[in-house]
């Protein structure tokens, strides 16, 4: 399967890292704004041996449209920011090429557009593509369905200069019907990414707690994705569209 990635941040580089590791997958590309690194092989950047031969590509020095051309993927995964999907993805749809989105908040407009793009071809977005919290969500679900009168707090704790709340956080409250006032947010040192629902019953609370311990559950989410949306037809699509093939016998 050969796979485009657009973004090459922290977690864009633990994305990259856990492509390359993987013997499914053949890293094409990865491209980003800057010209920093380019034309460098991905895998030297980050020090995996490996024979991948993918290299970094630059906005500035490439035209989209020529450049999907010359470097055909199957897959473009998205871990750049809100407005990137306008940049690549009316010619990825033209071209039907999948694309995984895991920018973490989209507006209505952008998010709208992603739903357009899905008239097309095959668009998959998550804003937390970890699959431990779509696990979390699922199971807060279940829980809000058996008490619907439980008491419900989020707590969603981020590294110390993460601007406002978690696309992740809101993305929870959304599932379970809840204000966004029900979100509180912590932001300190260098936490990676913690989400917590916590139930208030009379005399006792659950919480349900997801950490990521690293990005490489990024990684990990991704090609859980990716495997997952290969064979699927046009359309949008979310977690809870992966998961009821493997729920459906298990309820």
């Amino acid at each position: 399967m050969k796979v485009g990635l657009i973004g090459f941040g922290k977690t864009g580089k633990a994305v990259a890292s856990a492509i390359l590791k993987h013997h499914d997958f053949e890293l094409e590309w990865v491209l980003r704004k800057s010209p920093k690194q380019e034309d460098r092989l991905i895998a030297d950047i980050l020090e995996i041996d490996c024979n991948n031969q993918g290299r970094v590509y630059s906005l500035h020095n490439h035209k989209i449209e020529p450049f999907l051309d010359a470097h055909p993927v199957d897959i473009i995964i998205d871990f750049s920011s809100e407005s990137g999907i306008f940049t690549y993805g009316k010619a990825a749809a033209q071209r039907k090429i999948k694309i995984i989105s895991a920018v973490s908040h989209y507006d209505h407009e952008q998010e709208a557009y992603l739903k357009r793009l899905g008239e097309y071809t095959t668009v998959f977005w998550s804003p937390n593509i970890t699959l431990g919290v779509n696990y979390l969500i699922f199971a807060a679900k279940v829980l809000k369905s058996i008490a619907p009168f439980v008491d419900i707090e989020i707590v969603e704790e981020h590294f110390k200069h993460k601007d406002g709340v978690s696309g992740t956080a809101i993305k929870i409250a959304e599932a379970l019907g809840l204000k966004k006032s029900k979100i509180n947010s912590v932001r300190a040192g260098g936490i990676v990414g913690k989400h917590q629902v916590i139930f208030g019953f009379k005399y006792q609370t659950i919480r349900l707690i997801h950490e990521s311990i690293s990005r490489e559950a990024f990684g990990n989410g991704v090609i859980f994705v990716a495997e997952n949306i290969i064979e699927k037809e046009k359309g949008f699509y979310q977690y809870e569209d992966i998961f009821k093939p493997f729920l459906s016998d298990k309820i």
